[in-house]
């Protein structure tokens, strides 16, 4: 008899403190929510990324975006709608690849600049873009906003500079507080 009610007072001992504090994401935290792209970019198709630099740059002949990112960073959290926006408009011409910091072996640094590992700083997102010649175009700590990164990448696409920058009017089905 003493068994079973040291068994239910254990159920409802974990029962109640499992529903006082139940998992939440959030957005504004460093704390571990999951697949950041899916949660908070709408999108988890970047994850895992399709391409490696060196496909890309090799096989494919593309330029590369590379984006070193953690899962429980909340400036990467806020950076993902603008990599799923930069996936929309250039996907098709740019190698996205996000690169999750965890995934590198940061005790035996890398002098191959064929690698991922080779041009990270150090710091989280860092985003740079490196041209299908192998020349860095952009590298910059922090999320930058959408027309700053399309500037370099419409350079090294060989394509015009914008004539007005504000035209992203495009109306998108809201999928979370995030993605408007």
């Amino acid at each position: 008899m003493q068994r079973i009610w040291l068994c239910l007072t254990l159920i409802l001992l974990v029962g109640i403190l499992g529903l006082s504090d139940p998992a939440r994401a959030s957005l504004n935290d460093d704390r571990y929510d999951g697949n950041i792209f899916a949660l908070y970019g709408g999108n988890g198709s970047l994850i895992p990324p399709r391409v490696t630099l060196d496909m890309s740059l090799n096989d494919l002949n593309r330029p590369a975006l590379l984006v070193f990112y953690v899962d429980d960073s909340s400036d990467c959290k806020l950076y993902t709608p603008l990599l799923n926006q930069v996936q929309a408009f250039y996907s098709k011409t740019v190698s996205i690849i996000p690169v999750i910091v965890d995934s590198l072996d940061l005790d035996h640094p890398t002098s191959d600049p064929i690698k991922e590992a080779y041009y990270y700083r150090g710091v989280v997102p860092q985003t740079v873009l490196i041209s299908s010649n192998r020349e860095v175009i952009f590298d910059r700590e922090g999320k930058p906003n959408f027309e700053t990164l399309e500037i370099p990448i419409r350079q090294v696409l060989n394509l015009p500079p914008k004539v007005t920058i504000p035209q992203r009017d495009v109306k998108v089905k809201q999928i979370n507080e995030v993605n408007p």
